[in-house]
């Protein structure tokens, strides 16, 4: 069977929303919100209309550092990390600015379950986390607003960026008759990748270009020689990850940049590639680690559902209170076909009373499948948040496939899908930064210690 293309409610690829890590983690990675800006702190940067001040990038280092330090990756000299920093500054400041552009806010429910939720993970209540944060010198309100920071860039790039993407089956069949042996989707699983990006503005030179090939062959070079990725990643990449030593993370086979696509089957463990060109730059990848698996079963669920989309008419309280409404129908014994076919903004599926289909795992964005997971069929979700809008899901029925052939599907999707928004994100990261007025006034004499 096909695996379907559920347009309204895809899983799309972001950073990890919030990762499982030790308590201790938590606390180097929680970065403090923007700094109160003291009547004397000079700006280091301007950011279109706004600025970037000492005390901002100050903080900022203090906590990179530790964070560092945790993850084991060789701090870089004083100048360039003040560089790095300073520039995820600038784009967290530029984000900030096409949000608000474009009326993208996180509501005070979101953010309390969000932080709830963290609280959870690590084994602890709102309270002790908030108790853990302080003993450990983190303001909570500071914590606060980086979470909240934290969930509204990730609505930006999924309405920016993610929303954008589209897999259709015809790209599956040719991903699928591409690849000379599929069997490599199962049996070499995943990769784990790091990356340095030497960035190029969006339509350069040719000195330009001549210059950050130059400089990515000579990164290459030093890492043939037994440089340390994390440290060289730290000190010079442009990438979004550069603080975290270029890691990139796992990914599925055939998910990775399509820069690197086919070598990811044949690079051994530590293999570094050329510098590989791309519109946004000269990139270096490093193959970090691999991992197999055999064919696995994958339980599907078909499932229907009622979307409410917000927007500027339509608030969060008041998408909630309708599908609440709505929900107690469907309870009651109204026919959630009809109620979803009245009102459910997601055209495609509302047509067919809210039927979306058999549901694979990875189908759906995650939000949907947590909601889904613990349903009994005939059951009624309460209503929840996706980036989408606000849904009610109803399950009828589950199934266990085990067939190779759909798990290859499942898995060539996912790939194509995590490999067009990473690329894709990255030119849109590197358009705005380019489209936005940006002035550093940080320079080598100025540090900050």
């Amino acid at each position: 069977m096909a695996t379907r293309r559920i347009d309204e409610t895809r899983r799309s690829h972001r950073p990890p929303a919030w990762p499982r890590l030790l308590l201790p983690l938590l606390l180097v990675l929680a970065a403090a919100g923007q700094a109160a800006v003291q009547p004397l702190d000079s700006i280091v940067a301007v950011v279109n209309d706004d600025v970037v001040v000492r005390s901002e990038l100050e903080r900022e280092i203090n906590l990179v550092i530790p964070q560092l330090t945790q993850q084991g990756t060789p701090i870089p000299a004083r100048d360039q990390l003040q560089k790095q920093v300073l520039e995820r500054l600038i784009l967290k400041r530029l984000q900030q600015q096409r949000a608000a552009q474009l009326g993208i806010s996180v509501d005070e429910a979101t953010l309390v379950e969000t932080m709830s939720n963290i609280a959870s993970r690590n084994g602890i209540s709102l309270e002790e986390l908030k108790a853990t944060l302080e003993a450990g010198g983190i303001r909570f309100d500071d914590f606060r607003e980086d979470t909240r920071m934290q969930i509204l860039t990730n609505r930006l790039q999924n309405q920016e960026v993610t929303s954008t993407i589209q897999v259709t089956d015809q790209e599956v069949d040719r991903f699928l008759a591409k690849e000379s042996n599929t069997t490599q989707l199962i049996k070499r699983e995943q990769v784990e990748l790091q990356h340095i990006l030497v960035a190029l503005p969006e339509n350069p030179t040719p000195a330009q270009v001549q210059k950050a090939e130059e400089k990515a062959k000579k990164l290459v070079a030093q890492l043939r020689g037994g440089a340390d990725f994390a440290q060289v990643a730290a000190a010079n990449s442009d990438g979004r990850n550069a603080l975290e030593g270029g890691e990139l993370g796992w990914f599925e086979m055939g998910a990775v940049p399509s820069l690197v696509a086919d070598r990811a089957y044949t690079m051994g463990k530590g293999e570094i590639t050329e510098p590989l060109r791309s519109p946004s730059g000269f990139h270096i990848i490093r193959l970090k680690d691999i991992k197999g698996a055999g064919p696995e079963n994958v339980t599907q669920t078909h499932a229907r559902h009622i979307l409410v989309r917000t927007n500027e008419l339509v608030s969060d309280d008041d998408a909630k209170t309708r599908l609440d409404q709505l929900r107690i129908r469907a309870v009651g014994g109204d026919d959630f076909a009809t109620l979803a076919r009245s009102h459910s903004d997601d055209t495609g599926s509302a047509l067919k009373g809210g039927d979306l289909g058999w549901l694979s795992p990875g189908d759906t964005v995650s939000e949907f499948e947590e909601a889904m997971a613990p349903l009994q069929p005939n059951e009624v979700s309460q209503p929840f948040r996706s980036p989408f809008g606000w849904h009610i899901v109803q399950v009828l029925e589950r199934r266990s496939q085990d067939t190779a052939k759909d798990l290859m599907r499942l898995k060539a999707r996912e790939a194509i899908q995590r490999r067009k928004t990473e690329e894709a994100t990255e030119i849109w990261l590197q358009r705005l930064r380019d489209e936005g007025y940006v002035e550093v006034r940080l320079d080598t004499s100025d540090r900050i210690e």
